[in-house]
């Protein structure tokens, strides 16, 4: 099913039913996920869990679902009514509640790792085969929005989630950018940042190439800032980390450090000159971003501490329209669902994120994930993650297929534990009688 959803990502594309089969997907996976563990041996074979739901799942589980009770007191604590609340509670299952599933379903069900990567790779192509004609669209007088599908009729964030584009005009520039599959440009961006790290596991040198050629066109076309950032940073930074077991990286480290008090300084200038010229390229888009956060967070402190507004709320012209609460995942956090919804989230995705570090610094079983991680969070800070969970769920399920090769990992050793405790005991109890 995970496989058959994944190489159909265009096709569902061009009908704009993304949106809707991500969700679904999502409790479809869960629900058989929880089917699995309730009947046990008595479920098909090809059905059967891999084991009992890791501690990190769990993590995910109880954090998604206080960001449900969150909602829920945030909306009572306005007087939002019910029938907002019934529609908010809608939302988090087609968003938040992804976060959970869909690991839970990785952790449990029998779904292999190559066959997503293979899956990604397969998108990776059609890509490429759709690439000449959303270049040439712009060039040619093609319009930018091919149509929006009937579709939207079930409601989500916005028509855009629904509609089918060549490509789109930047505001700023007046020069064409293109978002694929996703809803809007920087998105896709990342979205090319995971191609490219699931390529990278490809062990079919052909199919890699196609990945690989796929994801940076996606992150090159989008002109995305985040996209090039997370192209060095979320596929290099996970290779590197078994240097951190190197004793002579540690040597090289300390040479380096001792270097920063003749070149510090200048190294300094040169990045804070990289960080201005970084805001400078989209200056815009850069000062409506921060002053949606400063509002964010002044109306958080102030108004709504513990349990947010329970929504995100209009914005004025001085943010071009844009709702408060939105384009920043943590301050978004805040504002709706207040320091409580904050954690809900953090929690679960700095222990999962610990738990990949540690196993791509001993070997290469965590590199993917740990680069999916890394892709979330670089998303988290200029995006609303829970409006893009579904788009998100074969990272997603990764990390649950990595949660549960640790436990097995760590029930194994367990059991060889006492397998020699328990041999170590005969042997002394038979030395004794003899």
């Amino acid at each position: 099913m995970a496989f058959k959803a994944l190489r159909w990502t265009w096709p569902f594309y061009f009908v704009g039913a993304l949106y809707v089969v991500g969700p679904v997907l999502g409790w479809l996976l869960g629900g058989l996920a929880m089917l699995s563990l309730y009947l046990g041996p008595a479920i098909h074979p090809g059905l059967r869990a891999k084991g009992a739901v890791p501690g990190v799942v769990w993590l995910w589980i109880i954090g998604m679902l206080v960001m449900l009770v969150a909602l829920w007191v945030g909306h009572v604590d306005w007087g939002l009514g019910l029938k907002q609340t019934i529609k908010s509670s809608i939302g988090w299952a087609k968003g938040w509640a992804l976060l959970a599933l869909f690991p839970l379903a990785g952790a449990v069900l029998p779904i292999r790792r190559e066959i997503l990567v293979r899956g990604q790779c397969v998108v990776g192509a059609w890509t490429l085969a759709l690439l000449p004609v959303l270049f040439a669209a712009p060039y040619v007088g093609l319009p930018e929005k091919i149509f929006t599908s009937p579709l939207k009729a079930i409601g989500g964030p916005g028509p855009e989630y629904f509609s089918v584009y060549f490509f789109t005009w930047d505001p700023a520039s007046w020069t064409p950018r293109w978002q694929f599959y996703a809803p809007w440009s920087p998105f896709a961006a990342l979205l090319g940042v995971v191609q490219v790290a699931f390529a990278l596991e490809e062990r079919n040198i052909r199919w890699r190439a196609t990945g690989l050629a796929a994801g940076t066109a996606m992150i090159l076309l989008s002109k995305s800032r985040m996209g090039l950032v997370g192209l060095v940073a979320c596929t290099i930074g996970p290779r590197l980390l078994p240097l951190l077991l190197k004793g002579w990286a540690w040597q090289l480290m300390a040479a380096l450090a001792a270097s920063l008090a003749v070149v510090g300084t200048a190294l300094v200038r040169m990045a804070l000159d990289g960080v201005a010229a970084f805001k400078g390229a989209r200056a815009d888009s850069t000062r409506v971003r921060e002053t949606l956060q400063r509002i964010a967070g002044e109306r958080w402190r102030e108004e709504a501490f513990w349990f947010g507004h329970g929504t995100v709320h209009p914005g004025a012209h001085v943010v071009e329209y844009m709702p408060i609460g939105s384009h920043h995942t943590w301050w978004g956090l805040l504002f709706v669902k207040g320091l409580v919804g904050l954690f809900a989230l953090l929690v679960p995705l700095g222990v999962q994120t610990l738990l990949a570090i540690v196993d791509a610094a001993k070997g290469p079983r965590g590199r993917l994930p740990l680069s999916i991680l890394m892709t979330i969070v670089l998303l988290s800070f200029g995006e609303n993650l829970e409006i893009e969970a579904y788009m998100l769920w074969p990272g997603l399920v990764v990390l649950g297929i990595h949660a549960a090769e640790l436990a097995g990992e760590r029930r194994a050793a367990g059991v060889q534990a006492d397998w020699r405790g328990a041999a170590g005991r005969e042997y002394v109890r038979q030395e004794g009688m003899a």
